[in-house]
């Protein structure tokens, strides 16, 4: 089960990488929320430890439990919806013995664990039709659970991992065409859906937002005003930030949630561009590094994880970035390890332990 541990094997780069990124979050939530600072630290803590416990396990061993982990993904879920705690007219909280946390943020790693096992058990026959449809299956009761809390930005996150893991997995051009040819006229139906407004599957402040990413001018005092605020507030950082001032917009309140959905906005005012393209790169690169772990991995399981880790880092931070800058309608999704909240910061942590153990048990060093 432990697998030897070797320190010429541990990916130090990626890490230091890691650690830098999270790094930069704090800082910004030092200025966007300091009584909140000392729990991200904590946070912090547990993440770093539960990374490099988990990166000395064996993740074929980890993997053996992979229904486990589909079934708790669905029973939190489903849980959440029953007994979570509200905020911000969405259900996404739940506290089980004295601690609260996030389930749809614990899903994506449990359902990448699961995906990268189920997947791989069933590769000889997995892309035939009905099996497909199986995987297809599986993913829709997360999917439609954490889209009814409502989240629907966490939902569409689900549907992009799944599909990047399971085009890693094995699955065919043709097929993946074939899904593109459906998902991106399913994009305008959606659009479509929230400017008739009327028998629309989304709740009325999803499609109030999507409304407002069309024509924030009609919604300059309501749904756009926080987007149209972060935008002001990223282009009055110029090139160096603008440190604490007092009459800053983060100062003077015109940015909420500043510390989750908007803390790339938090960085763009106090560290200016610099500190943005700062922040950029470092996902770019740990995106990439998770890439290359996966190209280079020495089976499919761990390919299928260190992708799905990237596509998770890569795909959720241009959401809230675009979000942020006015280039995706408000989604209200975290920035991986930079925005506040303890249960996707130790989930992701415990996704990086998984990807270090792989990078563990590939030949030689790059």
């Amino acid at each position: 089960m432990l697998k030897k541990f070797s320190f010429k094997k541990m990916d130090f780069f990626l890490i230091a990488l890691v650690c830098a990124l999270n790094y930069c979050g704090l800082l910004a939530i030092q200025h966007a929320a300091p009584e909140l600072y000392r729990r991200q630290m904590l946070g912090f803590t547990l993440g770093i430890i539960l990374m490099l416990l988990v990166s000395v396990f064996d993740y074929h061993y980890i993997l053996k439990l992979h229904w486990l982990y589909y079934a708790a993904s669905i029973g939190l879920l489903a849980l959440v919806l029953r007994v979570g705690s509200s905020g911000g007219g969405a259900q996404r909280w739940i506290n089980l013995f004295g601690i609260t946390f996030q389930p749809s943020e614990a899903a994506k790693i449990l359902l990448i664990l699961f995906f990268a096992e189920f997947i791989i058990t069933y590769r000889e026959i997995m892309f035939r039709p009905l099996h497909l449809l199986i995987s297809i299956l599986l993913i829709l009761p997360p999917v439609y659970l954490v889209f009814k809390e409502p989240d629907f930005s966490t939902s569409v996150m689900l549907l992009l991992i799944f599909s990047v893991i399971i085009y890693v997995g094995g699955l065919e051009w043709p097929i993946v065409a074939a899904v593109l040819v459906a998902v991106i006229p399913s994009f305008f139906w959606v659009i479509s859906q929230a400017v008739q407004g009327t028998g629309s599957f989304l709740s009325v402040y999803q499609q109030n937002r999507i409304l407002a990413w069309l024509h924030p001018e009609n919604y300059a005092d309501s749904t756009a005003y926080q987007t149209i605020n972060s935008m002001t507030a990223i282009g009055s950082g110029q090139i160096i930030g603008r440190g604490k001032e007092i009459n800053s917009l983060l100062n003077t309140g015109f940015i909420s949630e500043s510390q989750t959905d908007f803390i790339f906005t938090v960085i763009g005012e106090t560290f200016g561009f610099i500190g943005c393209c700062a922040v950029v790169l470092l996902i770019f690169i740990i995106t990439f590094k998770c890439f290359i772990i996966a190209a280079r991995a020495v089976d499919s399981q761990g390919r299928v994880i260190a992708a799905g880790m990237g596509a998770w880092i890569g795909l959720q931070s241009f959401l809230n970035i675009g979000v942020a800058t006015g280039i995706l309608p408000n989604t209200g999704i975290p920035l991986p390890f930079v925005s506040y909240g303890l249960t996707s910061l130790v989930c992701l942590y415990a996704g990086i332990g998984v990807i270090l153990n792989v990078r563990m048990q590939q030949p030689g060093r790059y």
